[in-house]
């Protein structure tokens, strides 16, 4: 006779209120603050954008002056990139990959919190410019010799390398924990060809990390010390050169491209199987193409460059590799088209923005391909039409795939059910704003308008199709209103979510919504790529049933909360203003961090009894 026991559940310090989120290191908790705060801050990038487009709505016009419409547009690139999409999608990393994988939690628990406070304090230092003197102005890419102390004497440039700097030390702390929670932590039976879809993407995109952002670093120690030191990586008159600037800028910053998109495929890959009612197509194939993604992702920077003067080899060269990587991306298009191809489709506000996605990233990988030529580039290179592609590549790509996500996810992590009508509109004018913002720079772009400019003549011929992106513009903006009355009143007063309300495929729908604290009672074994669909459907592998794992209760240990995460964000924040200013504050700085690094080494941790073994 079988005796059913509970697990009990052993955490010694359970702090309330405000002072439990800053102590948490649960990674569902962790995810939320990056999810809710990314968005944050995806608003006020929207809101810069927003003053662009209404300084271009006409020609000739004064709503902003040209240092602030510069100071816009960089902190609008620098915010998207690095503060918004980033982290949305490290929001999803941190709450769906545990639950994925059949984990309590990540692998380090209070570096992840360490990760989302250090993320926190970059944003804050980037966005205090805009208080203490000046934005940045010289575009998100920092091109030399405009970041120099001759032609930028003031501080916007220093608070956007510090910035960016602190930003990369919680990417890179976020991406070797995922590492080693996805190598080590999967549930017993998950080889690596039965994770989902969006779990691979994630080690990709965080391997990708861990490569591209020390090469930013190294670009940006050396512009603080031209700045700062009076030394000469970029300065030409006395030997540097401004073009190494760009090479070790775009190294990263193809990269950090799929870094940016991977994550946001992944989401595709999993949202489109549950509303399809079907397997993904060419399950395989699909790992293989982002993994190549990845690989080839290195091999395609200069086209960046190609109106530098880096010759026609050179050029030959990166036009040959951005064209292939065109491929991969064609492979995994191919296999979601074959997913929905003769699916039971269930036309649900995830299902949409999925769909969405693939439309419209198509649209921009069509547009990438098409300036993946030199000879053409030579034309395009910075006008609107660049504008056009990387809008249709993040914009209508990314974002439209990460709000697929946090449709798809959001009754797992509230516990509430949003409304589908409102869902739906959302995707509606989300869909036309964006095409009428973003398709007419297409052509304003090719008949010459450069980008970065702040006013343009009545007499250019420009002006009908800048009022129709501003006017589109103004639809997306609206669009994000009712998202957000949406998400706000559902998640208040929503409906009840079930456990597995799309009858899911993967792990997480097997426990409740929103998940507990210890995720799971017991550690799953999985024997199938879909085992929660399978287990569902009574799926049998080699004979064996498919189960949700084996084991009589026990008590489960999590760790305790932490402050010493945040004391050490503290401390790189007061002292990356320290840098700025004052060389005795950044000491001090210093020595909080190391205080708060010190103590953190010492901390008591309580160990799980049951060590679960690493399954390759």
């Amino acid at each position: 006779m079988t005796t059913l026991s509970f697990p009990i559940i052993r955490r010694p310090m359970h702090p309330t209120g405000v002072w439990s989120w800053i102590t948490t290191i649960d990674h569902k908790r962790i995810g939320i603050l990056y999810g809710v705060t990314a968005f944050a801050l995806f608003i006020l990038g929207g809101i810069e954008a927003l003053l662009i487009r209404t300084q271009l709505i006409g020609p000739d016009r004064d709503f902003v002056s040209a240092e602030v419409f510069n100071q816009l547009f960089t902190m609008h690139g620098t915010t998207m990139i690095f503060l918004a999409i980033m982290p949305l999608g490290a929001a999803f990393f941190n709450f769906v990959i545990p639950l994925q994988i059949g984990a309590r939690d990540v692998a380090f628990p209070r570096l992840n919190a360490f990760s989302y406070w250090t993320f926190l304090a970059g944003a804050i230092i980037l966005n205090a410019s805009w208080f203490l003197g000046g934005a940045p102005n010289a575009g998100w890419f920092g091109y030399a010799p405009i970041t120099g102390q001759a032609f930028n004497p003031g501080h916007g440039i220093d608070f956007w390398i510090i910035g960016l700097q602190v930003l990369g030390i919680a990417s890179l702390a976020a991406a070797f924990n995922f590492i080693v929670t996805i190598i080590n932590m999967r549930a017993p039976g998950m080889t690596w060809m039965r994770l989902p879809l969006f779990t691979w993407m994630t080690f990709i995109t965080a391997i990708l990390l861990v490569l591209a952002f020390p090469v930013i670093t190294v670009a940006l120690i050396e512009l603080m010390f031209d700045r700062k030191f009076g030394t000469n990586f970029f300065f030409t008159p006395a030997g540097g050169n401004p073009v190494l600037w760009q090479h070790l800028f775009w190294v990263f910053g193809h990269p950090e491209v799929y870094i940016l998109i991977l994550p946001a495929m992944g989401i595709v890959s999993e949202v489109l199987p549950t509303f399809s009612k079907k397997p993904l197509f060419g399950y395989p194939t699909v790992v293989l193409a982002g993994a190549l993604i990845g690989f080839m992702g290195w091999m395609v920077w200069s086209h960046h460059m190609f109106t530098v003067g880096l010759g026609p080899i050179a050029n030959s060269v990166f036009t040959i590799t951005t064209m292939a990587i065109a491929v991969p991306t064609g492979i995994k298009i191919f296999n979601w088209l074959g997913t929905i191809w003769k699916g039971s489709l269930d036309f649900r506000t995830p299902m949409l923005f999925a769909l969405g996605f693939i439309v419209l990233f198509t649209i921009g990988g069509i547009s990438g391909v098409m300036h993946s030529m030199a000879s053409s580039d030579a034309q395009q290179q910075d006008t609107y039409f660049i504008i056009a592609h990387i809008h249709y590549v993040l914009f209508s790509g990314a974002i439209m795939a990460i709000m697929a996500g946090i449709y798809y996810w959001f009754p797992k992590f509230s516990g509430r059910m949003y409304d589908e009508r409102m869902g739906k509109m959302h995707f509606v004018l989300m869909f036309i704003g964006q095409n009428l913002a973003f398709f007419p720079m297409h052509f304003y772009g090719l008949d010459g308008m450069p980008r970065r400019i702040y006013t343009y003549d009545a007499d250019m011929g420009w002006t009908a199709l800048n009022a129709l992106s501003t006017s589109g513009a103004y639809l997306i903006a609206f669009s994000f209103f009712i998202f957000i009355f949406n998400m706000v009143k559902s998640w208040r007063k929503g409906e009840k979510a079930a456990n597995d309300p799309w009858d899911g495929r993967t792990l997480e729908w097997s426990i409740p919504s929103p998940p507990p604290e210890h995720n799971f009672d017991e550690i799953p074994t999985v024997h199938d790529r879909d085992d929660w669909w399978a287990r569902k459907r009574g799926g049998v592998k080699h004979g064996v049933p498919v189960s949700g794992g084996s084991g009589e209760g026990h008590a489960i240990h999590m760790p305790q909360p932490s402050f010493w995460p945040i004391v050490v964000s503290i401390g790189l924040l007061v002292g990356a203003f320290g840098l700025i200013y004052n060389v005795a504050v950044a000491g001090i700085g210093g020595g909080i961090a190391m205080v708060g690094i010190y103590a953190w080494a010492f901390e008591p941790v309580n160990e799980p009894d049951e060590k679960q073994p690493a399954h390759h």
